[in-house]
């Protein structure tokens, strides 16, 4: 098998066909989300007006991750990598859990849309900006720190503490589930009975980018976590060779190009955003480079 560096492997061994479609889709998927969510992270990070509103902060935490889900790709995606318990070339989960930060945020995400809505005057008095970036900070506190310590106790329990994970996300999912169907009935018909005006429709786009990410995130995601739940409670499920062909795994990182697409699309202020802050000034330079070099 080709190595790299002589100490990784690569995760296709370019012995038939697929394995160089497998290895092109991995560099292309991984530079494609990178740069996607990247945008949107710059975007919101260099407009006051997007950095003022809680719903923004919560797009830019599960940005940042997925900035460093595409990024891992790179890694995950292109040599021989298995995590688990035990792991091979593993990272001990640091860079599968990106995606484990972002289902912590979604959460808190759907019930800021919901008392922002159902609840404004307890909304604005108790929730500010300094509590939402506090609770984004405590998605990744708590995500790595138990990742600190399931690294540093034997592999027996830290095998025993990533099933208890397992548990707790499914009481994740099932809440994610709830708040979803409930945002859905407040934009169908709570919304609907106020009155037209600029706060209503800024409510109708927050709750609908909400809604829409979280189902794509839960289509994408749910494959990946039945089989790891069944593999724990039955010992079968289906194993892959590596993290590069693991069909499951590989849909979930799509996330990471699905979330911010979904937020382009939803939020015409995030959309105009990342355009001027971002791709309007490398367009530019482009631009100015070709007709230079013409001229």
């Amino acid at each position: 098998m080709l190595t790299f560096n002589l100490t990784v492997p690569l995760s296709v061994d370019f012995s038939r066909p697929e394995d160089y479609l497998i290895f092109l889709f991995h560099i292309l998927f991984a530079t494609c989300s990178s740069l996607l969510a990247g945008s949107v992270v710059l975007g919101i990070m260099s407009t006051r007006a997007l950095r003022s509103q809680n719903r923004f902060i919560f797009m830019l935490n599960t940005s940042i991750s997925d900035t460093l889900t595409g990024g891992s790709v790179f890694y995950l995606g292109l040599f021989d990598v298995q995590e688990g318990y035990p792991s091979r070339n593993g990272t001990y989960y640091i860079l599968p859990s990106f995606l484990g930060v972002n289902v912590l945020t979604f959460v808190f995400a759907q019930f800021d849309r919901y008392f922002a809505v159902c609840h404004p005057f307890f909304y604005k008095r108790y929730i500010t900006r300094g509590v939402v970036i506090g609770v984004c900070a405590l998605c990744w506190i708590y995500t790595y720190s138990i990742l600190t310590v399931q690294s540093v106790v034997p592999v027996a329990f830290a095998a025993q503490m990533n099933a208890f994970g397992v548990i707790v996300l499914q009481v994740i999912v099932a809440i994610k589930v709830l708040m979803t169907i409930k945002l859905y009935m407040i934009a169908r018909h709570q919304l609907s009975r106020e009155k037209p005006s600029s706060d209503k429709e800024s409510k109708k786009e927050s709750l609908r980018i909400i809604v829409y990410v979280v189902i794509c995130f839960l289509i994408l995601w749910a494959p990946s976590f039945v089989n790891i739940s069944v593999k724990y409670v039955t010992k079968n499920g289906l194993r892959f060779k590596n993290e590069a062909t693991n069909l499951f795994a590989i849909m979930a990182r799509m996330n990471a190009l699905s979330t911010p697409a979904l937020y382009i699309w939803g939020s015409p202020s995030l959309r105009a955003a990342v355009w001027d802050s971002v791709w309007s000034k490398i367009f530019k330079r482009r631009t100015t480079r070709f007709f230079l070099f013409v001229t």
